[in-house]
């Protein structure tokens, strides 16, 4: 067990070892450059990160995390939601799948700014973009997962007299869950992106705000702090995903 794990830790290096010569790269090209107001080097964004530690971790990050957070709540009960209904109905699959396409040939930086007009600088004008974002992988990922349950299992557990809600339970669920998490993985990564869109185009507070504040005072490497910020993020909130998925879909193999 202790091997198999070294091994899986091992498996990483090749990426840690791209990830430092990237930065090597990076610090490098920078200090040769010699313009940090356009490319700072890595250590000259650490050490930005460091003095405005106080503001970004206390301030700008909880705005923006609460704006992901909302955003995928939203997501995840009208997606889920959605996708069961699309399931069970014929007509409502055939009402909302193409809408639910349609929705993401617009692009997304054009939709912002209307949201803004709408919601105005309020939290709700951001959560718009996370939710519209995040809401397709998901509802798509699951209702694959629903649409992938083994017929001949479900014709089984009826001749043996299980209800619908017991088809439900012991053959989509199961089926659902990998798809769900799959979308789920996409989503996470996009919700950070449309929280920094709606923060870019209008907010007086977020990582992706101050993002833009920075690069008002040409401080270069005061813009990418936060971004450093937003991409280690978007890294926990799929880790976190990878962990929930491990737990749930054990216990439910346990409890199969």
């Amino acid at each position: 067990m202790k091997k198999k794990r070294v091994n899986s830790w091992l498996s990483y290096a090749g990426s840690g070892i791209i990830v430092a010569l990237l930065l090597m790269m990076w610090e490098v090209g920078a200090r040769l450059y010699d313009k940090s107001y356009i490319l700072p080097s890595p250590t000259e964004i650490l050490l930005k990160l460091w003095e405005l530690h106080d503001i970004l971790f206390f301030v700008h990050l909880p705005a923006t995390l609460n704006i992901i957070l909302i955003g995928l709540g939203i997501s995840i009960v009208s997606g889920v939601g959605l996708a069961v209904w699309m399931n069970q109905n014929e007509v409502i699959e055939r009402s909302f799948f193409p809408l639910l396409i349609t929705s993401q040939t617009i692009p997304i930086i054009a939709l912002a700014p209307i949201f803004v007009l709408w919601f105005g600088y309020s939290i709700w004008s951001k959560v718009a973009v996370t939710v519209l974002i995040t809401f397709f992988p998901i509802t798509v990922s699951t209702f694959d997962g629903l649409r992938s349950a083994s017929r001949e299992f479900e014709e089984l557990l009826k001749t043996m007299g299980a209800s619908s809600k017991q088809i439900f339970m012991k053959v989509k669920v199961p089926s659902a869950l990998p798809y769900f998490y799959s979308g789920m993985k996409v989503a996470v990564t996009m919700s950070v992106i449309g929280a920094a869109i709606g923060e870019w185009l209008g907010a007086n507070a977020g990582l992706g705000y101050f993002s833009r504040r920075m690069m008002t005072q040409m401080d270069g490497a005061g813009v990418f702090a936060p971004i450093v910020l937003l991409s280690l993020l978007g890294i926990l909130l799929f880790l976190a995903i990878k962990l929930l998925e491990k737990t749930t879909t054990t216990k439910w193999s346990d409890k199969e």
